[in-house]
């Protein structure tokens, strides 16, 4: 069976630099569309499909540790 992963963002901490999104080799992630923004005026991270795996690679390579990463 394979790997089944979800990811939960901590939206507030986000600040959209795209560092977890290059990271993902599974293309799960992306940011929110540009006028969907945190209460600090940024995109935030959003899972965009079901191929996430739970690496946790986004989670790493987060600076502002705002993702959390469970495995199914």
């Amino acid at each position: 069976m394979a790997k089944k992963g979800k990811i939960e963002v901590r939206i507030e901490h986000c600040k959209g630099c795209g560092l977890c999104i290059t990271a993902c080799k599974q293309e799960a992630i992306a940011l929110s569309p540009a006028d969907v923004t945190n209460s600090y005026g940024y995109p935030y991270l959003t899972m965009i499909n079901e191929n996430c795996t739970g690496c946790t690679m986004c989670a790493i390579m987060c600076p502002d540790q705002a993702i959390d990463v469970y495995r199914e």
